[in-house]
């Protein structure tokens, strides 16, 4: 039989590899429920027109299609590629359910026919959250939503992250007090600078956005300022330019940032950055991007931002504020480079020992005890020498062998330390750090060791 390969951009994970995933997805939720965010699984796949952009069809969607349809069929269901465009639909699907504001959590794979990389994969886990309204949706959610992702990621084992938040008003405000006729595409040059030099967007600018050359300048001079403070405000208004549109993102920034300041630690900051930009048209104010430090080669490991049109119907329109995190994208690199991983292989925390197989009956009883007040257990597989099944339970990660005394009573071994202690089924219980396998961080990674 030929050797299986694995599928390119199809990662799968280990059970101890899982054991990290299935935490960090466990801990947001738990955040998310907490703000009072309602959790939402929308299906796989939806109609190929409804995941076209602009009327035309990316290349990259999967489409849905039975083997056995005719040769000619032209497929009609593709698989999402975000969980933004199922939501907006889950939106209109069921706005006559619907409580508004409606708040939403949703974590789900998502699937893309891009080049597998690094962070960047075929099937991949996202956790996205969303504020929407009906008609309207008050500013201040701005600024929650950011909060609330701030401290979702802040609970959370991972090398320093980095929100840099930014708002289109003042982007948008400021090229047109500037005079540049083509704000829309000056936005999208913008957008590049993280990929091009700033000499080759001032030339875009002028070429492709109708900027004079010192209009590009001065784009360039408003893109460098990032401060982790409101300080941006002055700075702004230092170059000179003046909008309404630019004083109303100007204040709406400075919110953000203000509200999300007592929520920061040394695990997430926050921070005003004037570059970005997030070229999709459909974003209308706030907008963020989330960098991971020593990651950086990822580039964003998150972002989002309000939009004042998720959905419409022709009568009613849905504006909302959301932010996503890549799952994947950040975990899989993480315990591929050994920076997280599982305590343990199996849930178990116990093994409980079995004499001889005239004893298994026992054993299991015991098991099932145990069981009943949440310790997960295992018996041991066969009655080998106490020594292999303790060996085996090395094997597994599991820290408590449990052993049946030839009077009745009971002693349980924590295997890691050698300590051994007389223990009773129906009152024992492990450390609650051993209860369950737990996300153990196994190495500090620096900006240096990944550069």
């Amino acid at each position: 039989m030929a050797k299986i390969a694995p599928l390119s951009g199809f990662p799968e994970l280990l059970p101890e590899q899982r054991v990290v995933e299935r935490e960090i997805i466990a801990s947001l939720a738990r955040t998310f429920e907490l703000h009072g965010f309602a959790n939402i699984e929308t299906r796989v796949v939806e109609p190929i027109d409804r995941l076209a952009k602009g009327g035309e069809i990316d290349k990259e969607i999967y489409v849905l299609q039975r083997l056995a349809a005719e040769p000619d069929a032209k497929a009609e269901l593709g698989m999402h590629f975000d969980l933004t465009v199922p939501f907006a639909r889950y939106v209109l699907e069921n706005a006559g359910k619907l409580e508004f504001p409606f708040r939403r959590f949703q974590i789900q794979p998502a699937w893309r026919g891009e080049r597998p990389q690094e962070g960047r994969y075929r099937q991949f886990t996202q956790a996205d959250i969303d504020i929407v309204g009906r008609d309207t949706l008050g500013f201040h959610h701005d600024v929650e939503v950011v909060r609330v992702m701030v401290e979702a990621l802040g609970a959370l084992p991972l090398p320093p992250l980095s929100f840099q938040v930014n708002n289109r008003k003042l982007i948008q405000g400021f090229y047109r007090g500037l005079g540049i006729s083509d704000v829309t595409t000056a936005i999208k040059v913008i957008d590049k600078l993280d990929k091009l030099p700033a000499e080759t967007v001032a030339e875009q600018l002028v070429e492709q956005a109708g900027a004079t050359p010192e209009q590009a300048e001065l784009c360039l001079r408003l893109a460098t300022i990032r401060v982790p403070d409101t300080s941006f405000v002055e700075q702004v208004r230092a170059l000179g330019v003046e909008d309404e549109l630019l004083e109303t993102g100007l204040v709406e920034l400075a919110a953000v940032i203000d509200g999300c300041a007592s929520a920061t630690s040394e695990r997430v900051s926050v921070e005003a950055n004037l570059r970005i930009a997030r070229g999709l048209d459909y974003y209308t104010g706030t907008v963020l991007e989330v960098f991971m430090a020593g990651y950086e080669r990822l580039k964003s490991v998150g972002g989002g931002g309000r939009y004042d049109a998720l959905a419409s119907d022709g009568k009613t329109t849905y504006p909302g504020v959301g932010v996503s995190f890549g799952v994947s994208r950040t975990l899989i690199p993480l315990i591929s480079d050994g920076v997280l991983a599982g305590s343990r292989k199996v849930p178990s925390a116990v093994l409980v020992a079995v004499t001889d197989e005239d004893a298994r009956e026992a054993s299991t009883a015991i098991a099932t005890a145990l069981r009943a007040r949440g310790v997960a257990c295992e018996v041991s597989a066969d009655a080998a020498k106490f020594g292999k099944q303790i060996r085996a339970a090395e094997r597994r990660g599991i820290p408590f062998v449990w052993f049946s005394q030839a009077d009745g009573t009971h002693q349980v071994k924590d295997i890691r330390s050698g300590d051994q202690v007389e223990a009773d089924p129906s009152t024992w219980s492990p450390p609650e750090e051993d209860l369950r396998p737990q996300v153990v961080t196994t190495r500090t990674t620096t900006l240096e060791e990944n550069q």
